[in-house]
C-alpha cells in the first residue's frame, strides 16, 4: 500500500479516535441541565446552533471561496443536516426520555451492523467473513459494555425512537464518506446549520418541547450557570467532534468509520469513571476487549471487500481531506 495512503488511514484512525472522546463528553456535560429542569429539545437546540456557529468560520476558510461545491452538494447536505444530525441526535434524546441510556445507546449503536446490511443488499455480495465475525463481536462487546442485564420492560415507544435513531446514525456515516468535493470540514458545518432549522422548526411547530429555565447546575461538586454546560456541550461533543469525524470518515469510509466509533461508549464508561465515580464492572472491561478486536476486525474485513477505499474514492477523499486540513 502506497506510504501517502497508509498516512491518510492512520490519520483517519487517529481523527476518528479523537472525535469519539470529544463525543463521549456529552452525556456527563448535558445530565445536570436536564436534571435541574431543561428539556431535551432545548437542550439539543442550543447545541446544535452553538455548534453550527462555531463551524461557521472553519468551514467556509475549507471551501477557500468554491462555494459552488454547497450548490452542486446540497442534496447530501440536506440529507446529512436531517438524518445525520438532527435525526439522531433529537430521537436519541426522545428515546432516553423513555428507556434506560444503556438501552437506548446500545440500540442506536446498531447503526454500523445497518450500514453492513445495507451493503449486502445494495451490492448483492455477502460481505467477507472477518466483517461478519467483526460485527456480531463488536455489538457483543456493547452489551457487556452498557451492561445490559436482567429483566427490563421496555418502552416500545422509546425503542421505536432508539431503533430510527440508529438509522439516523447509520445516514451520518454512509453521507459522510460520500467522495464529493465539499471538504469535510464544509459538509459538517452546512450540515450542522440544515440539523438547527430542523430541530427549530419542530420546536415551532409544537412537536419538540422546549423548556430551558434560567437554573445553576452542578458540574463537578460545584454550582454554575447554566451558561457553563451549554457552551461545552455545543463546542466540544458538537461542533469540534462533529467537524474531526467527518475527516475520519472521508478518509475511513463509512464501514471502519462507523466501528471506530463504538469507541465513544468506551470513553463514556472512562469518563463516569473519573468524573463521577462509576467504576467498570469486570464484564465491561471484557466487553471493552470484544469491541476493540471487533473493530479490527471489521477493518480487515472491509480490505477484504475492496471497500474500505475505492479507486477513485481515494483520490477525491484524500484531495477533500487536504483541502479541510
Amino acid at each position: 500500500m502506497p506510504r501517502t495512503r497508509t498516512h491518510s488511514r492512520g490519520v483517519g484512525i487517529g481523527a476518528g479516535l479523537v472525535a469519539a472522546l470529544a463525543f463521549s463528553t456529552s452525556g456527563p456535560v448535558v445530565k445536570p441541565l436536564l436534571v435541574a429542569g431543561w428539556s431535551p429539545g432545548a437542550a439539543i437546540l442550543v447545541r446544535l446552533w452553538i455548534g453550527a456557529v462555531l463551524l461557521a468560520v472553519p468551514a467556509a476558510l475549507a471551501l477557500r471561496g468554491q462555494w459552488w461545491a454547497l450548490r452542486v452538494q446540497w442534496r447530501t447536505v440536506v440529507l446529512l443536516g436531517i438524518f445525520g444530525v438532527a435525526g439522531a441526535a433529537g430521537l436519541y434524546f426522545l428515546a432516553v426520555q423513555r428507556l434506560p441510556v444503556a438501552v437506548a445507546l446500545l440500540v442506536e449503536y446498531t447503526g454500523p451492523l445497518l450500514l453492513v446490511a445495507w451493503s449486502w443488499l445494495r451490492t448483492r455480495r455477502r460481505p467477507a467473513r472477518a466483517t461478519l465475525v467483526g460485527s456480531a463481536l463488536a455489538m457483543g462487546g456493547l452489551v457487556l459494555v452498557l451492561d445490559v442485564t436482567g429483566n427490563l420492560d421496555l418502552d416500545p415507544v422509546g425503542v421505536a425512537f432508539a431503533l430510527a435513531a440508529a438509522v439516523g446514525n447509520a445516514a451520518y456515516f454512509a453521507l459522510t464518506a460520500r467522495p464529493i468535493a465539499l471538504p469535510p470540514v464544509s459538509l459538517a458545518g452546512a450540515a450542522m446549520v440544515v440539523g438547527a432549522l430542523t430541530i427549530s422548526l419542530l420546536a415551532l411547530v409544537g412537536l419538540l418541547p422546549v423548556v430551558a429555565p434560567n437554573v445553576q447546575v452542578t458540574m463537578l461538586g460545584h454550582e454554575v450557570s447554566w451558561v457553563v454546560p451549554v457552551l461545552v456541550v455545543g463546542a466540544v461533543p458538537t461542533a469540534f467532534a462533529y467537524g474531526v469525524s467527518a475527516v475520519s470518515v472521508r478518509l475511513l469510509g463509512e464501514r471502519l468509520a462507523s466501528f471506530l466509533a463504538l469507541t465513544e461508549v468506551l470513553f463514556a464508561v472512562l469518563l463516569a469513571w473519573l468524573l463521577l465515580g462509576e467504576a467498570p464492572l469486570a464484564v465491561q472491561l471484557v466487553g471493552a476487549v470484544l469491541v476493540v478486536a471487533g473493530v479490527a476486525l471489521v477493518r480487515v474485513g472491509a480490505q477484504a471487500d475492496g471497500e474500505l477505499r475505492g479507486e477513485q474514492a481515494a483520490t477525491e477523499r484524500e484531495a477533500g481531506v487536504r483541502v479541510a486540513l
